[in-house]
């Protein structure tokens, strides 16, 4: 009696859970990011952005390019208020200040931040015209029509709620004040041998990913014109991860203890499909 083989089983990789992110729960990742020496990326955690062939620039400074490339579309100068929402550790707030002359106001869900921030500001002579304060992006303590410009350097993604955020910036916004930030989302699908590391990813950083067709309609939800989305993936993601990658270890100490594996950046190297989109948006007058 002949038998037919049998197939051996394959191991499909087990889905990473991904929270919703919780803004207490943000505010306490990001206290443990920021007792970390952030000197190598210079109190940034932000993407940076590369030109063709420049691979060699250090994160330093494509960060700090990428904060340029987004404080330009502002349209901002020495008499305009600046509303910086998620400004880390101060850095990009400082940096469009110096190179505008405007005032700018940063708020983070994370206290440890905020000290920060203040202390660096302080150091710098830029307290009078750089102030931080603890502050839930989803309910912003500013009066209506109080800025006239936002930024958002990878900020969104932590919120539950993007177009409540978005609902509040245009609160917040005098009429002609321009918004820009940046958000990751899914080119295309992710294979299922990469989406391990995706996950954890979202999970380690308690983010989401958007779906850029979405922001046209939340933008006009939201009260806000629509005035460019590029894709800056080519130019910032893989890179970013590839230089975050020589010394990670550190970072993987503030993470769920209890998780089996955590997020590495040298996990994303490849994951093309996973991208960075640039937004910029405008109240009416």
């Amino acid at each position: 009696m002949s038998s037919t083989p049998t197939a051996t089983p394959t191991t499909a990789p087990v889905p990473v859970p991904v929270p919703v992110p919780v803004p207490e729960e943000v505010g306490r990742l990001y206290d443990r990011l920021t007792a970390l020496d952030t000197e190598a990326v210079g109190g940034s955690l932000h993407l940076g952005y590369w030109d063709v062939d420049d691979n060699d620039t250090p994160l330093v400074e494509a960060a700090d390019r990428l904060t340029d490339m987004m404080t330009d579309r502002l349209r901002i100068d020495e008499s305009h208020r600046v509303l910086d929402i998620g400004c880390g550790v101060g850095q990009p707030a400082m940096r469009i200040s110096r190179r505008t002359g405007a005032h700018v106001t940063g708020i983070a869900i994370s206290k440890d931040q905020i000290a920060r921030a203040s202390a660096l500001a302080e150091g710098a002579g830029l307290s009078g015209r750089v102030e931080f304060r603890h502050a839930d992006a989803m309910e912003l303590p500013f009066p209506d029509n109080s800025f006239d410009a936002a930024i958002a350097i990878e900020s969104i993604f932590h919120m539950p709620d993007r177009g409540r955020v978005l609902d509040e910036i245009r609160r917040v916004l005098r009429p002609g004040g321009r918004l820009v930030l940046t958000d990751f989302f899914e080119r295309g699908p992710v294979p299922a041998e990469k989406q391990p590391a995706v996950d954890r990813l979202l999970r380690d950083f308690i983010m989401t990913l958007a779906r850029p067709e979405d922001y046209v309609p939340l933008l006009r939800d939201a009260g806000l014109r629509f005035v460019e989305l590029l894709d800056i993936t080519e130019q910032s993601v893989r890179q970013t991860f590839e230089q975050m990658s020589q010394g990670s270890q550190e970072m993987q100490t503030v993470f769920d203890e209890e998780a089996e594996e955590k997020f590495s950046p040298a996990s994303m190297i490849g994951v093309d499909e996973f991208g960075s989109v640039l937004l910029t948006a405008q109240k009416p007058l």
